[in-house]
């Protein structure tokens, strides 16, 4: 009987555990799945004339886009090639190139 109590049942004792996990899974893992697929619908949305922000900070405006590199116009005679992924989001503002 002493035992019995002290043990309790297994499903009692992972009970904690599996509330945390759920609780982890809504407040971190979902809205991470949910920004990672905005922003992935955003690189593949990109076409000549948006104005983008790299993830290193640059800012320009995007010339040609092709299979996985676009051609970012950073000023009159300057073109990178950069990868989509470095792509970090649309600009706002008026403050780029």
């Amino acid at each position: 009987m002493g035992a019995e109590a002290a043990g309790g049942s297994p499903f009692g004792m992972m009970m904690p555990l599996l509330l945390v996990l759920a609780v982890f899974y809504f407040i971190v893992i979902m809205p991470a799945k949910k920004q990672q697929k905005k922003k992935d619908s955003m690189i593949s949305s990109l076409k000549k004339g948006d104005r983008v922000v790299t993830s290193g900070g640059i800012h320009g405006t995007v010339a040609n886009v092709e299979n996985d590199t676009v051609m970012v116009k950073v000023s009159e005679n300057q073109k990178l090639r950069i990868s989509k992924s470095a792509v970090a989001g649309l600009a706002d503002g008026e403050g780029g190139s």
